[in-house]
C-alpha cells in the first residue's frame, strides 16, 4: 500500500520541528523556494525522491522512516519478492519501488524504477535534480534520454551509467512502452559515517 502524501508531509513537519529549522532553512537545505517547501510540508504537491532524500539526511534518518513512519530493522539481508518493493510514486511519470525499505544503515537506496513515456517532455528541457553521492542506473526495459551536467546521451536496454548525483542529472523516457530501470542511489561517505 502507497504511504499516504498528507501523513508523509506531517512526518516531515514533525521532523523540522524537532530539528528546530525553519520552513525557510529546510527549504534552503531542499533545494527548493520556502512557497515550494510549504505547499509540500502541507501535504498540497507531491515530493520529488531528491526532497525527501535531502529532508531524511537533514532530520538523520533513513528515507524509509519519512515515507511509511518505520524506522528499518533488518540487520542480516533483506529479501522483496518480485513486484513486492515498497512503493513509491514521488515524481510525476516515475514509480518507484524500493528495493531493500527495511534494511537498516543502508549504505545506498535501491529501486526499480518505471518511467512512463510522455510526449510534452520529449523536446523539452529534462528537469534536473541533485543529492549528495553516487547513483547507478541499469536499463532493463526501453530507452531513456539521460543529461548529467553538459552531457546528453540516449541510454538503451543493458546500458548502465554510474555517475555524480551530486552534480545536475535527470531523464526521461523515450521509447513509447516506457522505460524501466535499476537504480541504486549510493551515499555520501560523510553521511554514512555519521
Amino acid at each position: 500500500m502507497e504511504p499516504k502524501l498528507t501523513e508523509i508531509a506531517m512526518r516531515i513537519r514533525d521532523m523540522r520541528e524537532m530539528k528546530g529549522r525553519t520552513v525557510g532553512e529546510m527549504a534552503e537545505i531542499a533545494g527548493v523556494t520556502p512557497e515550494e517547501y510549504t505547499e509540500l510540508e502541507s501535504g498540497g504537491s507531491d515530493f520529488g525522491f531528491t526532497f525527501l532524500y535531502k529532508c531524511a539526511k537533514e532530520f538523520g534518518v533513513d528515507i524509509i522512516d519519512i515515507i511509511t513512519g518505520e524506522n528499518p530493522h533488518l540487520t542480516e539481508f533483506s529479501l522483496v519478492p518480485a513486484g513486492r518493493g515498497l512503493p513509491i510514486k514521488r515524481r510525476a511519470g516515475f514509480d518507484y519501488q524500493h528495493l531493500a525499505p527495511f534494511f537498516r544503515d543502508k549504505l545506498a537506496e535501491p529501486f526499480l524504477v518505471s518511467a512512463k513515456y510522455r510526449e510534452e517532455e520529449q523536446d523539452a528541457p529534462i528537469a534536473m535534480s541533485t543529492h549528495r553521492g553516487q547513483e547507478f542506473d541499469y536499463v532493463l526495459k526501453g530507452t531513456m534520454r539521460f543529461v548529467h551536467e553538459d552531457h546528453e546521451m540516449v541510454l538503451r536496454e543493458g546500458d548502465a551509467v554510474f555517475y555524480d548525483s551530486g552534480m545536475r542529472h535527470g531523464m526521461i523516457a523515450t521509447s513509447e512502452d516506457g522505460c524501466q530501470f535499476l537504480a541504486v542511489v549510493v551515499k555520501d561517505p560523510e553521511e554514512v559515517s555519521r
